[in-house]
């Protein structure tokens, strides 16, 4: 009796899955010190179940760290507190207030956007922990700045990113190699699209802050260099004079500082409607509702050199 060999046919997201998992287990293998940032995001979310499928049953080679603003959405700091909890990995959480109070961020005016600060307390936090590689969810289609990065991204002893300077990958070969002060910036999904990501999170069933999805909230329609954003209403960004407050559905692609994160309208409120939406839409997710992006992709770039994320 011949035995039949049956051929698992590999998906797409099953490839991704595969060497996210390769790139996690090299940052463990090659690095001393690493961390993974984690902000209760849905690409940092998707980190953490890959990260589950590489390491578990043991524990995590690296803690988790979130730089907050102080000016996040309450609904992702909830998640991120929900999923660190639930998997029992330590999480180091470092506050703009913090580096605020020490005069290392100056702020320009009273509710400007603190995303750009976040470099500041970052790079402040890696010199505290001695961290020699950051693992984060940027992904290569958000923008054209983080396209330019390699998977494993060194950064000097200042925090800086020449890229002009980069090591090369071929083969699915990296070099997390450093000398004291550097740090390695680590990109596991790089090629993935946020397409991918909404499909991943179908599949895994993961658990992600209810903002992702449509719901009604007040917001303010508002002039900005790719046309017209929508701008929630909140404490941190009022309705300015002559503004007409509407209520409307809308859900959130991408989250980040309130006072530069604006939603899209929509009705989507499941998975499936996202999915759907996504894979129609032409604008990517930073392009449309990152007001700080809008600015110049150029002063993204420099951000980027100076130690954003």
């Amino acid at each position: 009796m011949k035995a039949v060999l049956r051929r698992h046919t590999l998906s797409h997201l099953d490839w991704l899955e595969s060497e996210a998992i390769h790139i996690l287990r090299e940052v463990a293998g090659q690095c001393a010190n690493p961390v993974l940032l984690f902000s209760g995001g849905k690409d940092s979310i998707c980190l953490l179940r890959l990260a589950e499928k590489a390491f578990r049953p043991g524990r995590f080679p690296f803690p988790l760290m979130h730089i907050d603003t102080g000016h996040n959405y309450p609904e992702v700091i909830a998640a991120r507190d929900r999923h660190a909890a639930a998997i029992g990995e330590r999480l180091i959480v470092r506050s703009v207030e913090d580096s605020l109070a020490r005069g290392t961020v100056v702020e320009n005016s009273a509710g400007e956007s603190r995303n750009k600060h976040q470099s500041v307390t970052l790079l402040e936090a890696i010199a505290e922990f001695e961290f020699d590689a950051c693992i984060g969810g940027a992904r290569r289609d958000e923008e054209k700045a983080r396209a330019k990065e390699r998977i494993f991204s060194v950064r000097d002893e200042f925090g800086q990113w020449d890229p002009k300077s980069q090591r090369p990958e071929l083969w699915d070969l990296y070099n997390a190699r450093t000398s004291k002060g550097e740090n390695v910036r680590v990109f596991p999904i790089s090629n993935w699209t946020e397409l991918d990501v909404w499909q991943y999170i179908e599949r895994e069933q993961l658990d992600l802050p209810s903002i992702y999805f449509a719901h009604v909230r007040p917001v303010v329609r508002r002039r900005s260099l790719q046309g017209t954003a929508i701008v929630p209403v909140t404490a941190l960004t009022p309705a300015r004079e002559g503004e007409t407050i509407e209520r409307i559905s809308v859900r959130f692609r991408t989250v980040g500082d309130i006072t530069c994160t604006a939603p899209v309208e929509s009705i989507a409120d499941s998975l499936a409607a996202i999915i759907a939406e996504t894979a129609l839409s032409c604008v990517t997710e930073r392009g449309a509702t990152r007001l700080d992006d809008q600015a110049s992709e150029a002063a993204m770039e420099q951000r980027k050199k100076a130690g954003y994320f």
